[in-house]
């Protein structure tokens, strides 16, 4: 094959999203005879989207050096300016700081406007947006969309928009963010953006859609990126960030087997070379690991999360509290609320307010869910109003007012049911049935718990089950032992096991095989969330339900 013939090749795979085979074709070519800065360009994007970020970087380096030989100064700079935002995402500041002043100061070369001196803001943009400054950030994201129209081009426009939109959510604007992510994704879908930069944007959209609470716009963002990246099946970048966003919504919809298989997938995904997709794959699998009570496998997600240079938060606070370590769990969400952007704060909010009710601070508990119902207020969205709704209604329990409270809880739990995020209707329907049992209705309070026990049995929530089964047994006849959740069965089961028998001696005594006792145990320990033989004897001997 000939060189030329390897570049038309090569170009054409590219056109066609077939990266593989473009970055065969053009390292074929390229090994021949070399290939023109533009096409190395188109190479380097093919080693990046298959998951070979370092050799993109390096025939990017290759492609500003082609360009400065045959005097395009503005190639040169819009490489650099690449270079450095791949070296951003790998975690390398330094080096992308000088590759970004590199760029700068060609731009600054150029004896006319040009578009790249607008590209070359954009990292100043983000600068000024993780560094504190969304007024700043959306300033310079204004003068960079400038550039774009005024030479027409159509990637700048895009990742203008999407960095004045974040700007505009930090700043709490959610509604006007929104908008203008709509539009991003608009040039996006409509193919009017290049690989790279419509990967950045449907990502960041999304993740902004989930931190404005706009569960709806991020499902349906969430299957517009799955489809693009289905239809790219040997693309590598992006594809884990696809499947960390999937993992979220499986898991808010209750499908937590589907979100562990897509957590699993964007970690293998991470591995092949989407550096993005690490923090999001491990920290969905903590989630779910923490919902269903494998506390130190959920620490170790976490850990894995951290990582990243991301903080795995609200996620870990919420394991010390589920330690039974308050005290910590306080001090470290308030520090990261203390620490983040008002839009990612916010997220954090109703997990603080939970952590602060527990560790008995009520005065912040107090501000935190005030907060969170002006900004319900600011932005009507039903995830937004089910979170702040909720949270009042915790905090009216915790001050003695139960009518206020079940009004907030049962407003806040049609939400969660309108939304199909089954766990957190779950834990309003505990919530309402403390309510009803404060204000001495008894048997309703029973139905909510019941009710509230039976999803998190079929979730898999086996800590919160047991939370619901304690409140359960507290409200029975005090007049013998009760056996809670369990079925006459499993409570004779249970009585056994506290007798010091083992499975063989249960089968045997009771006239069942091995494997039902076994499936009898698990759903024991599921019910009253527990994980071990001895934990089970414990509970059978304080519910009166040994001997």
């Amino acid at each position: 094959m000939s060189t030329d013939a390897g570049i038309d090749e090569g170009r054409a795979a590219f056109r066609e999203h077939r990266w593989t085979d473009a970055y065969k074709s053009y390292t074929d070519a390229d090994r021949l005879g070399g290939i023109p800065p533009a096409d190395l360009e188109q190479l380097a994007t093919a080693e990046i989207l298959t998951g070979n970020t370092q050799a993109g970087v390096d025939t990017l380096t290759r492609a500003h050096e082609e360009y400065l030989v045959v005097g395009d100064v503005a190639g040169a700079a819009r490489c650099a300016g690449w270079i450095g935002m791949q070296l951003m995402n790998l975690g390398d500041a330094a080096p992308a700081g000088g590759w970004f002043a590199r760029g700068q100061r060609l731009a600054d070369e150029l004896p006319e406007p040009d578009a790249v001196q607008g590209f070359l803001l954009v990292p100043a943009g983000l600068g000024k947006l993780f560094g504190g400054d969304p007024a700043g950030a959306r300033e310079v994201f204004s003068q960079a969309a400038e550039f774009g129209r005024r030479f027409q081009d159509k990637d700048l426009s895009a990742l203008s928009l999407l960095g004045t939109g974040q700007a505009t959510l930090m700043l709490g604007s959610a509604d006007e963010a929104l908008r203008m992510f709509d539009e991003a994704m608009v040039a996006v879908t409509s193919g009017e953006v290049s690989p790279i930069p419509s990967g950045i944007i449907y990502c960041a959209v999304i993740g902004n859609c989930h931190l404005a609470f706009d569960l709806q716009r991020a499902l349906e963002w969430t299957v517009a990126l799955d489809r693009w990246c289905t239809a790219r099946p040997d693309m590598v970048s992006f594809s884990g960030q696809c499947q960390h966003h999937r993992a979220e919504l499986f898991r808010l919809h209750g499908a937590w087997t589907e979100a562990l298989g897509a957590a699993a997938v964007a970690q293998a995904l991470f591995a092949k070379g989407d550096p993005q997709a690490g923090y999001g794959g491990y920290y969905e699998q903590g989630e779910i690991q923490r919902l269903t009570g494998r506390l130190d496998e959920a620490e170790s997600s976490y850990r894995q999360a951290a990582r990243s240079g991301y903080d795995p938060q609200p996620g870990l606070a919420l394991l010390l509290l589920a330690r039974g370590e308050a005290t910590q769990a306080q001090s470290m969400i308030r520090r990261a609320a203390s620490e983040e952007d008002g839009a990612t704060r916010r997220h954090l909010l109703p997990a603080l307010v939970e952590i602060e009710l527990a560790a008995n601070d009520l005065t912040a508990a107090v501000r935190g869910a005030a907060e969170l119902e002006s900004f319900a207020r600011e932005n009507p969205k039903p995830m937004v109003r089910a979170e702040a709704g909720q949270a009042d209604g915790a905090v009216r329990l915790a001050e003695d007012d139960p009518a206020a409270a079940s009004q907030s809880l049962r407003q806040a739990w049609r939400l969660w049911q309108q939304l199909g995020v089954p766990y957190e209707a779950a834990r309003c329907r505990v919530l309402i049935g403390l309510a009803c049992r404060a204000l001495g209705d008894e048997a309703s309070a029973l139905m909510d718990f019941e009710a509230a026990h039976s999803v998190f049995l079929e979730l898999g929530a086996a800590p919160a089950a047991a939370w619901a089964a304690s409140l359960m047994q507290a409200g029975a006849d005090d007049a013998g032992p009760a056996a809670g959740p369990l079925t006459p069965r499993e409570t004779e089961v249970l009585r056994l096991v506290a007798s010091g028998k083992g499975n063989r001696a249960i089968a045997a005594e009771l006239y069942l095989s091995e494997k039902t006792v076994a499936r009898h145990l698990s759903n024991i320990f599921l019910k009253l969330g527990l994980s071990s033989r001895a934990a089970a004897t414990s509970y059978a001997y304080q519910h009166g339900l040994a001997g």
